[in-house]
């Protein structure tokens, strides 16, 4: 099933189980994702722009709940949270870090990256092995973190 359909049968099912927060969530994702057909016209919403909407909203709310939590806003953690659990069903499995540090061991090894001057390199590569389905912040972090011994 497209992940649009996914979208729209989530819609109607929260709608049925009057499940609020999700049917608002996804109805969001929902506006969202035309915003960027709209941003795309006259070329048709690929698969992977739909994913990278809601890499985009992921990214947000994992942001938010940082803000909240410094300002001491427990209650809009906790929504935020449960919003970020919602839209994160709906990506693709994610690759663990140990996933993450073998890819980019092979890559370095690859591309004979001996420096932090390498580390851009090294991330472009990664993204592309990794086909976008890891954290581009934790293959930052891992990236950083083998080429500084």
């Amino acid at each position: 099933m497209e992940i649009r359909e996914r979208i729209m049968n989530d819609i109607k099912v929260s709608m049925k189980e009057k499940n609020q927060v999700r049917l608002n969530t996804l109805r969001f994702l929902q506006a969202a994702i035309k915003n960027r057909e709209i941003e795309m016209r006259p070329n048709p919403i690929t698969h992977d722009e739909v994913i990278g909407v809601i890499k985009k909203l992921v990214k947000q709310r994992k942001e938010s709940i940082d803000q909240y939590k410094a300002g001491g806003r427990q209650d809009l953690v906790d929504q935020e949270m449960t919003e970020l659990a919602i839209l994160e069903e709906l990506l693709p499995a994610q690759l663990s870090q140990t996933q993450v540090e073998n890819i980019v061991k092979d890559v370095i090894i690859a591309l004979n990256a001996k420096s932090v001057k390498d580390m851009g390199a090294v991330i472009k590569e990664v993204i592309v092995r990794t086909q976008g389905n890891a954290d581009n912040k934790l293959v930052s972090e891992t990236v950083k973190k083998s080429l500084n011994p």
